[in-house]
């Protein structure tokens, strides 16, 4: 023990100071990596704001035909904004100068029309000889230009192009920051080592922590290449006597570690050996069963919750592979391709619902959360399920159609009393004609007259009435037979003409006028045509009696339908002219059992939304500009219509 303990020392006393020059020089690597990437970019970056607003300059040379002198102005800010821009030219369709920044433009060098160049290209041009006030004449004729050429089209038609410049050393001097080149040697190069710029203002790099980052510029690839002027980290003089004291203070606190660490172990154990109590606890008291599997789909745990369940006792259930006892017959094939997918990983973590057999062979509804079992050292060692008993949702889930069934049949029901007083009324009217025309024919016939067209104008009046009260009393079927809804393809306005007679019949106890239009050529909508005619009842019912208290003058009903292309909907609205709905009211309008009206049971509204819903569409309402309310029942066209 004690050479091995000797070896030891020695070899930390080697080591260390090893390992911390390494360290050292690691982190200096690293740091040179990440502010290179930090560097490249922020030149990139730059590079792509100027590409942007070169772009929008192009736009409006071809969409607002902007004069050479605002180009030109505007080349002139972008310059006086961005001193790494060398110089700025618009050419004409045929590489001609129009407007250019760079003074004697008129010895540029023309070059060869290039093919069509649908996205912006960048190329080293020449070496420069342009001057410009922010670098001095020797820097600039010893640089490259750096040109990108963005091409301007508009609908095939070639305007010609803009062409942003950069000096290879400007891009260094103006977008490095001081403190990164104070440290290293910058350089932009090719892939042939060709060397374009480089900023040295720290001096030369030393050739020990260096990176290259590639600038990916379209048609142009050149890299940054960073030096760090930095020499290798040294070796402490005083690092062994360092080295001895910390092993020394290392040995003392380790001992003290060791005893401490002890008793931590002690008291985790006996913290474990609660939870483990508390856990047991906790799961046999829960009413979601629990059920933990292998990878192999083997039965490794279950919670009493999960037992009483299937009423299968655990020590039946434990180590059992599929198929298991619980599994009902008519779902084997489901059972096995959830099996499959448990085995691939595939399980959906919105949990999935399936039938389960109980003991006495009663099936039972339950929704499973699947999730994976992570054992110690973060490997999945298989599934743990959580299965809750989902028999009471379905029941209670039932109670409530039926519910909503009885208020739809209710509403109706309603609808229809309110209708009984006028619908007699209306009623009246066509048998009382009837009457006449076929008293009037007896009293012709008894009196021996044989005017055959006058019997048969007679006899078409009475068939028109009788018509008349059909069409009526079969609308009022309609509405109050029950049924299950039924979505079919309809035409809006042949609903609409279905309601009016019972829209008119409402209508005419206040004497309110009703005024229709309707688009002629509306799409076909998936709707159930006895729902949707039963909103319009109530909607058009309630626009009435919101004009109760109106003049008679200002009475009016107004249903309109029209479709609406940019959202694809029919559209219809019900307009009255009546008191209108206050802030406090809308809040609250379309609430169950919320209602106004004295003898009203606050579901109409209600159960307008939900059929409107039913559809797809939207039920919604405003202020009529002339006064009182807009109901607005917006229903989804078919794509194929």
């Amino acid at each position: 023990m004690p050479i091995l303990l000797l070896s030891l020392f020695l070899a930390t006393l080697i080591w260390l100071p090893w390992q911390a020059q390494r360290m050292e020089a690691n982190e200096r690597q690293e740091q040179l990596i990440a502010d290179t990437l930090w560097v490249e970019q922020t030149i990139m970056f730059q590079l792509n704001r100027n590409d942007e607003v070169v772009r929008q300059i192009g736009a409006d040379i071809v969409n607002l035909g902007i004069s050479p002198e605002q180009v030109l102005e505007r080349f002139r800010q972008i310059l006086s904004n961005n001193r790494e821009v060398s110089r700025l030219s618009w050419l004409d369709p045929n590489e001609q100068i129009l407007v250019t920044t760079e003074k004697g433009a008129e010895g540029l060098m023309r070059r060869p029309k290039p093919a069509i160049i649908t996205s912006s290209l960048f190329e080293i041009d020449r070496k420069t000889r342009c001057f410009q006030p922010a670098l001095d004449t020797e820097q600039q004729m010893n640089s490259y230009l750096i040109s990108c050429q963005i091409p301007l089209y508009r609908q095939n038609r070639h305007y010609g192009s803009v062409v942003i410049s950069y000096l290879a050393n400007g891009l260094l001097d103006e977008l490095i920051p001081w403190w990164f080149a104070q440290e290293n040697q910058v350089s932009i190069v090719d892939n042939d080592e060709t060397v374009y710029a480089t900023r040295t203002a720290g001096g030369i790099g030393k050739n020990i922590y260096s990176h290259n980052r590639a600038l990916e510029l379209p048609g142009l690839s050149l890299i940054l290449r960073t030096n760090s002027i930095k020499a290798e980290p040294k070796i402490l003089s005083n690092m062994l006597v360092v080295t001895v004291i910390l092993l020394s203070v290392g040995l003392i606190w380790s001992l003290l570690a060791l005893w401490r660490d002890i008793n931590r172990r002690l008291a985790a154990e006996g913290a474990l050996r609660q939870q483990l109590i508390f856990r047991s606890a906790m799961e046999n008291s829960l009413v979601t069963g629990l059920r933990a599997r292998d990878m192999q789909g083997r039965l490794t745990y279950v919670n009493p919750a999960f037992c009483k369940m299937i009423g299968i006792p655990a020590e039946e259930l434990i180590g059992r592979i599929p198929p298991l006892p619980y599994w009902a017959p008519e779902a084997y094939e489901e059972y096995e391709e959830r099996y499959r997918q448990l085995l691939s990983g595939t399980v959906p973590a919105e949990g999935f619902e399936t039938v389960y057999q109980h003991a006495d062979g009663t099936r039972i509804p339950v929704l499973i959360y699947e999730s994976p079992l992570i054992d110690e050292t973060g490997q999945q060692a298989g599934w743990m399920s959580s299965i809750l008993d989902i028999s009471e949702l379905r029941h209670a889930q039932e109670l409530t159609r039926q519910q909503e069934e009885k208020l739809h049949v209710s509403a109706k029901l309603a609808t229809m009393g309110e209708l009984a007083s006028m619908l007699a009324h209306e009623l009246n009217q066509p048998l009382a004609a009837i009457s006449s025309y076929t008293t009037a024919t007896s009293n012709m016939l008894e009196a021996g007259e044989d005017d055959r067209g006058l019997l048969r104008s007679a006899l078409e009046k009475i068939n028109a009435q009788a018509q008349r009260a059909g069409q009526i009393i079969r609308s009022v079927y309609d509405v109050v037979k029950k049924r299950e809804p039924a979505r079919q393809l309809i035409s809006v306005q042949q609903v609409i003409q279905n309601a009016m007679p019972l829209i008119e019949l409402q209508a005419q106890a206040l004497r309110i006028p009703v005024h229709y239009d309707i688009a002629s050529d509306l799409p076909s909508i998936m709707a159930d045509p006895v729902l949707l005619e039963q909103v319009l009842l109530n909607l058009s019912r309630n626009a009435v009696e919101a004009m109760h208290g109106t003049t008679p003058a200002r009475r009016l009903l107004q249903i309109q339908a029209d479709f609406q292309p940019d959202s694809h909907e029919v559209i219809i609205q019900i307009r009255d002219r009546g008191h209108g709905i206050s802030e406090e009211v809308a809040a609250r309008l379309f609430s169950p059992f919320f209602t106004t009206k004295s003898a009203g049971m606050g579901m109409g509204l209600n159960i307008c939304r939900t059929a409107i819903e039913f559809h797809g569409g939207r039920l919604t309402h405003g202020a009529n500009p002339d006064g009182g309310t807009v109901f607005r029942i917006s229903l989804p066209v078919p794509q194929e219509s």
